[in-house]
């Protein structure tokens, strides 16, 4: 997982120097728009900002498409928390919950059965680390092949990393 700017992370699948050059670009854009505007950039603006250069990839001979897929993660004062899935022709889509990289079918089987919009922290944290222990290939689920990352609205610098064997204890 990737913090983009206060207010937006990512994950990423897929070629991992690919995520890193347009996740430096991201960081780029947002620190623009905040210099310009004196605010924080409004999260699917990035987004659409980091796709139309991936798909500018796939237009042109010469020129390699990027190779990854995101989960941007954010929250704006216009829409409050969104989730957006990018893979790599430059397409994305905003989601409730959704799963990127190996086994994602898995995963997002195990999200459409079990997610509900009512939700509380508590009940979400555990069906995160469901799919994850379901869906990932090796047989148990340590704390160094797992991050959690929530985005709590009363922090001022709102992305927060912590390590699944936090939540072991606490919720199983």
């Amino acid at each position: 997982m990737r913090q983009v700017d206060d207010h937006v992370a990512c994950a990423v699948a897929g070629i991992t120097a690919d995520a890193n050059i347009l996740i430096n670009y991201a960081r780029l854009a947002a620190q623009r728009y905040t210099l310009t505007y004196q605010e924080p950039i409004p999260v699917e603006q990035l987004i659409v900002n980091i796709c139309d250069r991936k798909q500018g990839y796939t237009q042109f001979g010469g020129l390699r498409p990027f190779g990854v897929s995101f989960l941007w993660a954010g929250w704006d004062k216009n829409y409050g928390f969104q989730l957006y899935q990018s893979d790599p022709s430059g397409n994305y889509g905003g989601w409730k919950a959704t799963a990127i990289g190996a086994n994602n079918q898995a995963a997002q089987s195990i999200l459409k059965q079990e997610y509900k919009n009512d939700m509380v922290l508590g009940d979400v944290v555990k069906l995160a680390i469901k799919v994850l222990n379901k869906s990932m290939d090796s047989t148990s689920l340590t704390s160094e092949k797992c991050e959690l990352l929530l985005l709590p609205p009363q922090l001022t610098h709102a992305v927060q990393l912590m390590q699944c064997h936090i939540f072991y204890a606490a919720l199983w």
